[in-house]
């Protein structure tokens, strides 16, 4: 079907509908047909493609509100054809993460924990460079024999690392991995639901950030530490300024505002911007230094993975609320995580940083992604400050695995959480001296005397 006869549709179109969902639509039809578009050449794919959009939006009438067909035709190509199959992932919002172990072996995985094979493939080691090519370019990236590894962002919402030859086999193509930030904005009642946590566990954590008390989230890739930390964020009250940064790209979106547009809260998101010419490269630890000039009430340090690790924990221990995570494997190893990374910056001996980082944050959860797929707080501590200096760490709360089992290949994890001690002394005065009222705190404290 050749491009003048897309004309003659334009008015047609008696089944308008969202971009989105004709892209959807689209996507499914292209990834059946993409098998037969066996040519190489860019130009005859495009003119291949935009065809069999044409065709599709004329069998089905469709249109988008005060858009021409050829002008969503363009869209629509522009929006999928490029990036072959991979496309209709990299768009989802329900997928998370797409590795390509090799030309024909593509595994997709899905927000709620399942890895499934893509039912798609490259036709040959060579189309997935070609594919891989054309994805890293848009943000400016190559690769080829002198640079056969690239990491970086495609987009503020994808990340990447490509592995071609001769760092992997050559008849296997490549090797990547596309983590796709697809922000989940969870309540308080979908992590209950979801068994996550309990409304008294969210309920502390919430409340200790609101009223200065800083802590870090641990746990693996893909626990579901940064869909936790951002709903904790979201719970701030809106006179209160938050101030998040984060590494290459944004995960974060916590500007509340009303029917008309208006801001209710008060915040501001940045993003480090890599350079290799230090002047123009801010990373987490210069943005931070921006951000305690602009007088904010809570600090988001997305992540911490080297030496913004020293400002993040200064930054807590001179009044302000800091909350950031960190990877490490359990709360009490955090603290060690944390002082491995401070000393990129400076060669202080780990007593000292040991003591710096435990005064910093004194809360740490620890979120795990069990067997079964299921996101958990695994357990949420404090640690202590005794009058002689020395720290001891409680265990406030748990989850306790009662059983593990495999019925018919799938895990099954049983256990309950439980409440395990109240909060240190020297942490109840912090909160009434930052603002907590007498009657919430006394709450939380015979919620802990209860349980113990």
């Amino acid at each position: 079907m050749g491009m003048s006869n897309i004309g003659l549709f334009f008015n047609t179109a008696k089944n308008k509908k969202e971009f989105a969902e004709v892209l959807a639509e689209i996507q499914e039809y292209i990834a059946s047909k993409y098998s037969t578009l066996i040519t190489d050449n860019p130009e005859e794919q495009r003119q291949q493609i935009t065809a069999y959009i044409a065709k599709y939006l004329n069998d089905y009438s469709l249109g988008v509100e005060g858009m021409s067909n050829e002008k969503l035709i363009d869209s629509l190509y522009t929006e999928m054809a490029e990036f072959s199959f991979l496309t209709k992932y990299l768009f989802a919002t329900n997928v998370e993460e797409v590795n390509i172990n090799s030309w024909k072996d593509v595994k997709i995985t899905y927000s709620d924990g399942s890895i499934v094979p893509s039912k798609e493939k490259f036709q040959s080691p060579q189309h997935a460079i070609d594919v891989m090519r054309r994805l890293l370019h848009k943000s400016g990236m190559i690769l080829d024999q002198s640079q056969p590894g690239v990491v970086g962002h495609l987009s503020n919402k994808i990340r990447i690392t490509v592995l071609g030859s001769p760092l992997t086999d050559k008849d296997k193509g490549i090797a990547a991995s596309i983590r796709i930030v697809n922000p989940q904005k969870l309540n308080r009642e979908d992590f209950i639901q979801n068994g996550t946590a309990t409304g008294e566990m969210l309920d502390f954590l919430s409340y200790c950030l609101r009223y200065g008390s800083s802590m870090c989230v641990t746990g693996s890739t893909g626990s579901g530490k940064t869909t936790l930390m951002s709903w904790i964020l979201s719970t701030i009250p809106n006179e209160k300024r938050i101030f998040t940064i984060e590494n290459g790209c944004r995960e974060f979106d916590l500007v509340k505002e009303d029917e008309d547009g208006n801001v209710l809260n008060n915040v501001v998101h940045t993003v480090t911007r890599f350079s290799d010419d230090p002047k123009q490269n801010f990373d987490q630890e210069r943005l931070l230094e921006f951000c305690l000039t602009c007088d904010p009430d809570v600090v988001c340090v997305g992540e911490m993975k080297s030496a913004e690790a020293f400002a993040a924990q200064e930054a807590a221990r001179t009044g302000h609320a800091v909350i950031t995570t960190t990877h490490a494997n359990s709360c009490s190893a955090t603290y060690y995580r944390m002082v491995t990374l401070c000393t990129q910056k400076y060669d202080i001996n780990d007593h000292t940083l040991h003591g710096l980082v435990t005064e910093a944050f004194p809360i740490v959860l620890f979120v795990k992604k069990l067997e079964d797929s299921n996101r958990k707080i695994m357990e949420i501590t404090e640690c202590e400050i005794l009058e002689d200096g020395t720290r001891q760490i409680h265990t406030l709360y748990r989850y306790h695995v009662t059983e593990n089992s495999i019925v018919d290949g799938k895990a099954i994890i049983k256990g309950e959480f439980q409440r395990v001690n109240p909060i240190s002394k020297s942490l109840q005065k912090r909160l009434l001296e930052n603002g907590m009222p007498a009657k919430l705190l006394n709450k939380i404290i015979e919620d802990g005397v209860n349980a113990a």
